[in-house]
């Protein structure tokens, strides 16, 4: 069905781009040379950015969606988007009538942000539609590791159990001291994130690869200065490993594993090895 506002000799369409983030930060954006608002949200004007390449099937396949344009929005730039706070960010593209923003305007493309590249100021960035969940395994594989996520629901572990608020005393590089109480972690954070909730690094998560007492190292260093004071979340994590499961956390009832079945390594064996 084509909207009437498309059907004259002529239109009034504009792009127009909503995007959310993961931890709820919201954006619009329209191709129109001035901002719009619609649905609550202002849309600020950015000509430069248009749809490379839209492309719909009707059979399984995942669709075909590129962006690319200059990032000149101060929401959106090359910072935050290399940083990783706008990763599987939820994109709608719809063509809108810009004289008349409350009209149903007419929906392109619904995706998440995928592979992102820059060059010369400009950004190009792959939208993965909603038909890639369909490349999931149907059903689970076998394995000597657990297969569940630490404190899902196959799991069943409270995660405020294995939450803990700490402020920095100091910082070097991908090693950063806590104040002393962390010291209980006992080396439990290994495996496990780290989130910043004060400072430039704010929101950011880093993986921890190994802890000493009240000491956490980093499986690279924070994007920005860290100072002393500033607080972070860190989660415990699993090595997914049976003997982990039952003797740290005493949850082997939900091991979601195979670490008693023989492995392709036993077709190498032979009388006498």
């Amino acid at each position: 069905m084509i909207n009437p506002w498309l059907a004259g000799p002529v239109t009034s369409g504009a792009y127009a781009w909503r995007l959310e983030r993961r931890d709820g930060v919201t954006i619009g954006i329209t191709s129109h040379d001035h901002n719009l608002e619609m649905g609550g949200l202002l849309y600020r004007s950015s000509p430069g950015l248009e749809p490379a390449t839209i492309l719909h099937s009707s059979d399984l396949e995942n669709d075909g969606l590129e962006i690319r344009g200059a990032i000149d929005n101060d929401a959106l730039n090359e910072e935050d988007l290399f940083a990783g706070r706008w990763d599987n960010a939820r994109l709608t593209i719809s063509l809108i009538n810009w004289t008349d923003p409350d009209t149903a305007p007419r929906v392109l493309a619904h995706g998440v942000l995928g592979e992102i590249s820059t060059q010369d100021g400009a950004f190009e960035v792959g939208v993965n539609s909603l038909k890639a969940l369909l490349d999931r395994p149907a059903f689970p594989v076998t394995s000597p590791h657990c297969r569940a996520q630490f404190c899902d629901a196959a799991c069943g572990l409270s995660r405020e159990r294995f939450r803990h608020v700490a402020s920095v005393q100091s910082a070097a590089g991908n090693v950063i001291t806590f104040d002393p109480e962390l010291s209980a972690l006992n080396g439990n954070a290994s495996f496990g994130r780290l989130r910043w909730l004060q400072g430039e690094n704010c929101g950011y998560v880093n993986c921890v690869v190994a802890n000493a007492g009240n000491v956490v190292t980093l499986a690279e260093a924070p994007r920005f200065s860290v100072l002393a004071g500033q607080r972070a979340e860190i989660f415990e994590d699993c090595d997914k490993m049976l003997s982990t499961c039952a003797t740290r956390h005493g949850n082997a009832i939900n091991f979601r594993g195979e670490p008693h079945l023989p492995g392709n390594d036993l077709l190498m064996r032979y009388p006498g090895s």
